[in-house]
């Protein structure tokens, strides 16, 4: 009954909606955005005949025309602080029509980058000045420190320059040999192409200057070898071109779909002239896509609901609860969802196994498992966040019992209910330890109090 009036409510939102609103083919759960669009002004209950399609709503958002899901969570963000403990948090939204099961939007959880803060260290002394770096006129000399007094710690470092420089002078003058510069760009062609027939070939130059660097006069450096301009002829020019113009219109085949909003092809060619001895091609696409309507629901297929909770343990005319005899149980689980002729579900409708009813029996004494890890901060922002981590009594199950029943003795069998916990001092009962302790550098809730 429940999934029937779901449905309906979907259906009914689907047809009441008969605002105009902008249709894209495809919908993206993970990013929450539309791709391939369809067409603008198209009303939202054709767009929807397919639930892979979404829309703009009236808020610029894109949405999804199939049921509501939640998007994958995403990445975890960094730490809050960058050394200690802090926390970071991740995200999900949800997309489509209705809610998504669960309200969980945002998790955090303690994180911690580093184990210590850094420590900045303290600078050596300088050392000596070097001898200057050239022979002839200016150069620089150097001195170094190191960071080492005393050394940093945790990754930190020492604040300032471990180098510094001065110019020196030897007042001996270099001589400077000229030196050409890069070729500049070559010229345009004296013409864009060439006269059908005729022998003589534009031309183009490109020059270089003997600057890079100038020779010196004093003392007296060489000039650049050889010439500073290039001329060649332009090579393979073109004909003088003409230019193409497009022919009329046709159709070329019918809707691209068979169900919900298509488009129908229509082609044209450049040949009202073709373009020649490379003039320009026809301006604009050689195909057109108008919208089409089949008005006909795509199939939606079918999908398994999740498995219901195993049933109890049994076995008709026998009772079977804390003994060494096998019952049996089952569950089952339901195809959900399927309309205009989708697919059924693959699959089997009904689960079944052996087992051993152990619900609130004494067995062997159980023993203490480690802590568990912390689990996330709640509620996920504030300073009264809170984690959690269990330390549970694991309980020891029989090796006596045969764990392959049937008659050819080869179904496994499981052990079905909880066991009492018997962690403690002889017989005696015992219950889960819980530790709490606050999460730290938790960000603040948002101002309208959501999480």
């Amino acid at each position: 009954m429940l999934l029937f009036v779901i449905t309906g409510v979907l259906l009914c939102s689907q047809q009441s909606a008969s605002q105009l609103v902008s249709c894209y083919m495809e919908f993206d759960y993970q990013t929450g955005q539309c791709s391939r669009f369809l067409s603008a002004e198209v009303e939202q209950s054709d767009c929807c005949l397919n639930p892979a399609y979404g829309f703009i709503n009236e808020a610029g958002k894109c949405q999804s025309c199939g049921s509501a899901q939640w998007s994958a969570w995403s990445s975890w963000s960094s730490c809050t602080v960058s050394c200690l403990e802090g926390v970071r948090q991740r995200r999900r939204t949800c997309y489509g029509i209705g809610e998504c099961d669960g309200k969980e939007r945002l998790q955090t959880a303690p994180c911690s980058e580093l184990e210590c803060c850094p420590v900045e260290g303290g600078w050596s002394e300088w050392s000596p000045w070097q001898p200057c770096s050239v022979t002839c006129e200016s150069g620089v000399k150097v001195r170094q420190r190191s960071c080492s007094n005393p050394p940093p710690i945790c990754g930190g470092s020492c604040e300032g320059r471990s180098t510094e420089t001065y110019a020196c002078y030897t007042n001996m003058v270099c001589p400077t040999h000229g030196s050409w510069s890069s070729w500049g760009s070559w010229s345009s062609c004296s013409s864009f192409c060439k006269m059908e027939g005729s022998q003589k070939l534009p031309i183009k130059h490109r020059t270089q200057t003997c600057s890079n660097p100038p020779p010196s006069s004093n003392p007296p450096g060489k000039d650049c070898p050889g010439p500073g301009v290039e001329t060649v002829e332009c090579p393979e020019l073109p004909f003088c071109p003409v230019d193409g113009s497009w022919g009329s219109w046709r159709s070329s085949g019918g809707c691209s779909v068979t169900c919900g909003l298509g488009l129908r092809q229509q082609t044209r060619e450049c040949n009202n002239p073709a373009p020649k001895h490379g003039g320009m091609p026809c301006p604009g696409e050689e195909t057109q896509h108008q919208v089409c309507n089949t008005h006909q629901h795509c199939p939606i297929d079918g999908r398994w609901s999740e498995w219901s909770a195993w049933s109890d343990c049994v076995r008709h005319g026998r009772k079977i609860e804390c003994k060494k005899l096998p019952g049996m149980q089952r569950r089952t689980r339901t195809c959900e969802g399927r309309e205009y002729e989708g697919q059924f579900c693959d699959g089997d409708i009904v689960q079944n196994q052996a087992c051993y009813y152990v619900r609130r029996c004494r067995l062997e004494k159980g023993n203490w498992a480690e802590w568990s890890p912390w689990g996330f901060c709640h509620p996920p922002c504030g300073s009264n966040a809170e984690k959690t981590r269990t330390k549970v009594c694991n309980t020891t199950y029989p090796t006596d019992y045969p764990m392959l029943v049937g008659l050819n003795k080869d179904e496994p069998v499981t052990f079905w209910g909880t066991p009492l916990p018997l962690c403690g001092a002889g017989d005696e009962v015992t219950k889960n330890i819980d530790q709490k302790d606050l999460c730290r550098h938790v960000p603040d809730c948002d101002d309208d109090g959501e999480y």
